[in-house]
C-alpha cells in the first residue's frame, strides 16, 4: 500500500491498508520514542497501535509515569491537557485536535469562581472531564472509577460536584453523609441510553446481566446489576458468572470485551443514529491515518500557559494520592 494514498482522502481502509499503516505508525513510535496512549472508546485500529489502552484514570497514571520524549494521546481534549499537566516535559501530540468533550465544554473557569463565591465553604470536586482552566478552580479531580472513595476521603460536609449531574447523582446516592451541589452538566452519548430500551433487552435476555456507566441517566442506572467506570465494566463484565452482559456504555469498548473475554456475548443497545450503536463523534474523530500523519509530522502539540498547568497540576496529583 501507498502510504500517502491511504492518507489522501477520508476514507474506509482496506485489511491491508490498515496493517500497513499500523506496521508503519509503529515503526514511528519506535524511531520517535514515542508512546501512544488510547481510550476505550477509540476505534479498534486505533487501540491496536497503543501501547496501552485504559479510561482516564489509567490513561493520566500512564501519562504522569512515562519516560518516552512523545506522548500521542488517542482521546479527547481534556485527555490530552492532563496527560501535558503531569508530564510537562514531554511533547503531547492530539491525532485531532477537533476532537473535544461536550461535557467538559459546558463548565468554565468563571463558572467556577462564580461558584465559589456562593458557596465558600464548600470543596470543590471536578470530574477528570474538564478544560485545563476549570480544573485550575477545583480543589481535588476524580474520576468515574475513584470518585466515591475520594469524597468519602475530603474532610468537607458540602461538596460542590462538576460537571456531570448523572456523576454526581450517583455519588450522591453513596455518600449521604454530605451535602452535593450539582452542575447541570452531562454526557450526550451516555444521555442517550434510555431506561425503556434497557427494559427491552433485559426481557429479550433474562439470563444477561447488566452493567451500567455512571455518566448515563438516573433511571438507567437504577436497572443495572453493576455499575462503574468503563475500567471496571471491563473487569465486570469479562468476569461476571453469565454467558451475556448487557453493556450500557459507548460502543468502542466491545472490541476490548471481546478481545479479553470473547466467550461472552455483549450486548449494546441500538439506537436512533446512523451507526445504529450509541457512538460517541469526538473519540471517534480520531482515525489511523490521523495518529500516522501527527507522529510523523509531530503536529498538533498540546500548550497549556505554565500557571494554568501548575495550579491545575494540584488538583490531579491530589486525586492521584488519595485513589
Amino acid at each position: 500500500m501507498s502510504v500517502s494514498f491511504a492518507l489522501s482522502q477520508e476514507r474506509d481502509l482496506s485489511v491491508d491498508e490498515i496493517k500497513d499503516l499500523q506496521r508503519e505508525v509503529r515503526k514511528l513510535a519506535e524511531e520517535k520514542n514515542a508512546v501512544i496512549l488510547a481510550h476505550y472508546y477509540q476505534r479498534p485500529e486505533v487501540q491496536d497501535v497503543a501501547d496501552f489502552i485504559g479510561d482516564s484514570l489509567e490513561l493520566s497514571r500512564r501519562a504522569a509515569e512515562t519516560d518516552a520524549d512523545i506522548i500521542v494521546f488517542c482521546g479527547v481534549r481534556f485527555m490530552c491537557e492532563t496527560a501535558k499537566i503531569l508530564n510537562p516535559t514531554r511533547k503531547v501530540l492530539h491525532p485531532n485536535p477537533e476532537s473535544g468533550c461536550p461535557m467538559a465544554d459546558m463548565v468554565t473557569a468563571e463558572q467556577v469562581r462564580m461558584l465559589r463565591q456562593k458557596h465558600p465553604d464548600a470543596v470543590f470536586v471536578a470530574y477528570i472531564n474538564t478544560t485545563a482552566d476549570v480544573k485550575a478552580e477545583v480543589d481535588v479531580c476524580v474520576t468515574s472509577a475513584n470518585a466515591p472513595k475520594i469524597i468519602k476521603k475530603l474532610d468537607a460536609k458540602k461538596i460542590v460536584f462538576l460537571p456531570d449531574q448523572a456523576l454526581g447523582g450517583w455519588i450522591a446516592r453513596q455518600v449521604p453523609e454530605k451535602e452535593f451541589i450539582l452542575w447541570k452538566g452531562f454526557c450526550p452519548p451516555h444521555f442517550e441510553f434510555t431506561a425503556g430500551e434497557v427494559m427491552r433487552l433485559k426481557e429479550r435476555y433474562p439470563d444477561a446481566k447488566v452493567a451500567v456507566h455512571p455518566e448515563c441517566h438516573p433511571k438507567v442506572i437504577e436497572l443495572a446489576d453493576f455499575v462503574g467506570s468503563t475500567s471496571q465494566i471491563v473487569r465486570y463484565a469479562t468476569t461476571v458468572d453469565a454467558k451475556r452482559v448487557i453493556v450500557i456504555t459507548e460502543v468502542g469498548l466491545k472490541y476490548t470485551l471481546q478481545k479479553k473475554n470473547p466467550e461472552k456475548e455483549y450486548i449494546f443497545p441500538e439506537s436512533m443514529n446512523y451507526c445504529g450503536t450509541v457512538y460517541c463523534c469526538t473519540m471517534k474523530g480520531i482515525t489511523l491515518p490521523k495518529v500516522y500523519e501527527t507522529l510523523r509530522r509531530e503536529i498538533n502539540e498540546v500548550v497549556l500557559p505554565e500557571d494554568i498547568m501548575e495550579r491545575a497540576r494540584r488538583p490531579i496529583e491530589r486525586m492521584l494520592q488519595l485513589s
